[in-house]
């Protein structure tokens, strides 16, 4: 079958999907009617949650009061940092980027888990590792580099590990992909495998002369993950990717302050299956027509462009030092080789493009960074989000937050089977203050349907060693509340929303009730 066929059977099937079609649909004129209600200006604060008050929760694994939530949700922790694995082997730290993949009953199965029991399907969840060098690596069977990547001996600490959650409880999770480092985000495919994206423009590190910052394609079935890098889609600071299921065309972010291009990769192979990207393609650069080099770094909501795109002529070829006069950025600082190429053709640069996400014939892209800080500087702001009508490649700016009150740096953004939006707050610094009425803590933050933000809830991770030791964990005693919330995504019948809080490492499935608020 086509991956075409495939995609729309997958975003078609149930009647909760096609009620998202309408939701999502909806949100195709959002940035006109916010721009209409804020005459393009960011947005500085946020409005009432349609889903009310938040207060301390208790997670239903441990007792432990970690998120603040509104009345009517719950949830449950899982696969803490430190948790043994199905083989024996610690989990791994950084929890990042991370989708479901349909259990039993997907068209790649489950693989040696079978089944099930006979209830529920189970849902199978590739989670991201955002680690650098280690001395404990992940062993996992598919595996990319072995060598050593530093002076010391340390080895590349990333990787992924896959999940499995039935009838709302927490089953097992073991090691997928290693010898990679700092997995970032990614994103699911049409075909069921998840794409881990290392965020990392290097040169050869490795003992083995082995590089990195590449896109890795994990499968459901931990066994056949192969550890393959796909170096067609380009080595620079991946951040995330996502598929447009009409075309087959892959859209991608980069990730490298003031220096970041937006990439989209057309495959050879569109058969959609496992393993087809392997066959190469071709890389191309985001340019805004008419307009060479068109610097987003900073934005108005509304503003709105029309791009084209510009062949990258080698995707693996080596970062190198800016050139004079490069603005926004410190000295000594370097470019990577797609960008570099881009730039020279008159691509656009972003400040920091982080999570992207499709949806109904959109890409949802978030620059993590856009607008101007309290110094001036240009690319250090609060974050913008951007919606590209991949029909007629019309780049428009959907949400800018102009305070920390509004969204502190979005990262990472899903969209729910009904069309809310939510992103998940990274902040380049700890905030001055609260920026709500609820205390410290990064946030998620969802978006109305008339765009505006709200609070959906908070981090309230701060363990005492009593506390730790009372849930049987292993992580250290601190003050988690600043940690950064990575990695959303929803069951496919959008009644679970999984989230990770990165550090110390916890993946939380929260339930409730969605219907009351546009999510």
């Amino acid at each position: 079958m086509s991956a075409t066929n495939f995609s729309r059977r997958q975003v078609l099937k149930g009647s909760a999907a096609a009620m998202a079609m309408g939701a999502i649909g909806s949100l195709g004129g959002l940035y006109s009617r916010q721009a209409l209600a804020a005459t393009g200006n960011p947005w500085s604060a946020p409005v009432s949650s349609p889903y009310g008050a938040l207060a301390p929760v208790a997670d239903q694994s441990t007792g432990l009061p970690l998120l603040l939530l509104p009345a009517g949700f719950s949830y449950a922790s899982f696969s803490w940092t430190g948790d043994r694995l199905a083989d024996g082997q610690p989990a791994p730290s950084k929890h990042d980027g991370m989708a479901v993949m349909r259990g039993h009953g997907n068209a790649l199965g489950v693989g040696r888990h079978g089944r099930g029991n006979g209830h529920g399907p189970d849902m199978v969840i590739v989670r991201n590792h955002e680690v650098g060098a280690s001395t404990t690596p992940i062993i996992a069977p598919g595996t990319y580099d072995r060598g050593a990547i530093n002076a010391s001996g340390m080895r590349a600490g990333g990787g992924t590990t896959t999940l499995r959650f039935r009838d709302g409880k927490w089953l097992d999770a073991e090691a997928s992909l290693a010898g990679t480092v700092v997995n970032c985000a990614g994103g699911r495919t049409p075909w069921g495998t998840w794409l881990t994206c290392e965020e990392i423009k290097s040169n050869a590190i490795s003992g083995e002369g082995r590089k990195h910052g590449y896109v890795f394609e994990v499968h459901p079935d931990a066994e056949q993950t192969t550890g393959r890098p796909l170096v067609a889609l380009g080595r620079f600071s991946h951040e995330a990717v996502a598929i447009d299921p009409r075309t087959g065309y892959l859209y991608l972010t980069e990730d490298d302050r003031n220096k970041s291009g937006f990439y989209r990769f057309i495959p050879n192979d569109r058969a959609g299956r496992p393993g087809s990207l392997e066959n190469g393609g071709r890389l191309q650069a985001a340019r805004v027509r008419g307009r060479p080099n068109m610097d987003l770094v900073t934005a108005r909501i509304g503003d709105e462009f029309q791009l084209e795109w510009v062949d990258i002529r080698d995707p693996d070829l080596d970062s190198a030092l800016a050139p004079a006069g490069f603005k926004d950025i410190g000295a000594g600082e370097t470019l990577s080789g797609p960008f570099a190429q881009g730039w020279s053709e008159g691509a656009l640069r972003m400040s920091r493009g982080e999570g992207i996400f499709h949806a109904d014939g959109k890409m949802f892209i978030v620059d993590t960074s856009t607008g101007v800080d309290v110094n001036g500087r240009r690319g250090r702001g609060y974050g913008a989000v951007w919606v590209l009508d991949l029909a007629t490649q019309r780049l428009s700016a959907l949400f800018v937050s102009g305070d920390q009150s509004a969204a502190h740096n979005p990262d990472n953004i899903t969209v729910s089977p009904r069309g809310g939006v939510v992103l998940c707050e990274d902040p380049d610094a700890a905030p001055s203050g609260s920026p709500d009425a609820f205390g410290p803590g990064t946030r998620l933050v969802g978006l109305t349907r008339s765009g505006e933000p709200f609070c959906l809830l908070k981090n309230n991770v701060e363990l005492t060693d009593s506390q730790i030791a009372s849930a049987g964990k292993v992580i250290a005693e601190g003050d988690y509340r600043d940690s950064e919330f990575a990695g959303a995504c929803w069951s496919p019948d959008g009644r679970t929303l999984f989230v990770n809080v990165q550090t110390p490492g916890i993946t939380l499935a929260i339930t409730g009730p969605w219907m009351d608020g546009p999510l």
